[in-house]
């Protein structure tokens, strides 16, 4: 697999392929801190990010957010005292795409700058 955080989101419809579980395993391997959750029956990339106060936690976000839109690509979001929660999975399937894979990686790589 190419380096995800390279990629771009491209337009998922309704019947796109899921990831396949030996990318998302791949994935998990590579990036620990993420788990998959099953909510309502549909897996979802799921990881909580922890900084020392609102402001920067509400900092992240904003900067997740400015990705989503510039991507076409937008997660779950909850935003706490000191932690960002994201969840990525993608609507139109009810499952994780490679397009999840690509976002989880890139907000990944905006923690970093943080």
């Amino acid at each position: 697999m190419n380096s995800l955080d390279q990629l771009k989101c491209e337009a998922c419809r309704v019947g796109a392929p899921a990831a396949s579980q030996e990318d998302i395993e791949a994935f998990l391997k590579s990036h620990p801190q993420w788990m998959v959750e099953n909510v309502a029956g549909i897996p979802q990339l799921v990881r909580s990010f922890s900084f020392p106060d609102f402001a920067t936690a509400m900092a992240f976000a904003n900067r997740v957010g400015a990705l989503a839109e510039q991507e076409g690509h937008h997660p779950a979001l909850l935003i706490e005292w000191g932690k960002v929660t994201v969840r990525w999975w993608t609507h139109k399937i009810r499952h994780i795409h490679l397009n999840d894979l690509i976002m989880a990686a890139k907000t990944d790589g905006l923690a970093v700058t943080t």
